[in-house]
């Protein structure tokens, strides 16, 4: 009489492959999340091109003093209410992804920056980010 059931070697077979897709589907888990937190910088540097537009509306020339425009954000180094840290230069605003401090510390990754041109509102910095 023959017995119903699996063998050893089929339930290895079975758990060798299901680690392999949860490994694959956490590492694709992560880098969503990470492109998500990009939408912080987005806003954020919208609001410093906005902030920009209204500062060489009434002055004539884009400010690089970030702390001459009304938006309240992370510059120098990173706090932890922000995942990005910011700069604004004559015609840019950056957001630089905070790998120490900031928001999440234990982001181990290579910062990446989100860069765009507060004159032509485009988009640049490390690809597959922006």
């Amino acid at each position: 009489m023959m017995k119903k059931g699996f063998t050893l070697l089929e339930l290895i077979v079975v758990i060798i492959i299901l680690g392999i897709l949860a490994t694959l589907g956490f590492t694709q888990y992560t880098k969503m999340v990470e492109k998500g937190r990009t939408a912080e910088a987005k806003m954020i540097l919208g609001q410093l091109r906005t902030a920009e537009t209204a500062y060489y509306q009434e002055y004539g020339a884009y400010t690089d003093a970030i702390d001459r425009l009304a938006v309240n954000v992370p510059t120098g180094t990173c706090i932890g209410t922000h995942y990005f840290r910011y700069g604004v230069s004559a015609i840019l605003g950056t957001a630089t992804r905070c790998t120490v401090s900031g928001k999440t510390p234990n982001f181990t990754g290579t910062a990446y920056t989100i860069t765009l041109d507060h004159a032509t509102g485009v988009w640049s910095g490390t690809p597959g980010y922006y």
